[in-house]
């Protein structure tokens, strides 16, 4: 990724995150939304932004779900912040990364807690 295209998903990653903090964070509907990651195209016409999702997997859905349907919400806000030639088009994609290290971290206590017994 170049320079710039860093930069841009580095501003969009802090405003969306800003976005989405206020507005999810704190509802008991949706669950706890956090902009983890975001990679521009090379052109910089679209934006894939990394989600990740707290709650119990309905929630996460519901929360994905009205996360896509505010799409042109949230670019016309970026475009309001951001001064760019063009507004990039939005992806948004579950990061389950947080999900996986919380499994594995659940297995390695259990391997410890049977070791534990077994002394």
């Amino acid at each position: 990724m170049s320079i710039r295209s860093e930069r841009v998903a580095s501003l969009i990653r802090q405003e969306l995150g800003a976005i989405i903090s206020r507005e999810f964070n704190g509802s008991g509907e949706f669950g706890f939304a956090t902009v983890t990651e975001t990679r521009m195209t090379p052109d910089l016409r679209v934006a894939r932004v990394f989600i990740s999702i707290l709650g119990s997997d309905e929630k996460k859905e519901k929360t994905l779900k009205y996360i896509e349907n505010q799409k042109g919400y949230y670019r016309s806000i970026i475009g309001s912040r951001i001064k760019l030639k063009f507004v990039p088009e939005l992806e948004f994609h579950h990061d389950t990364s947080l999900d996986r290290a919380m499994h594995i971290e659940e297995l390695i206590r259990q391997i410890h807690n049977d070791e534990k017994k077994k002394s």
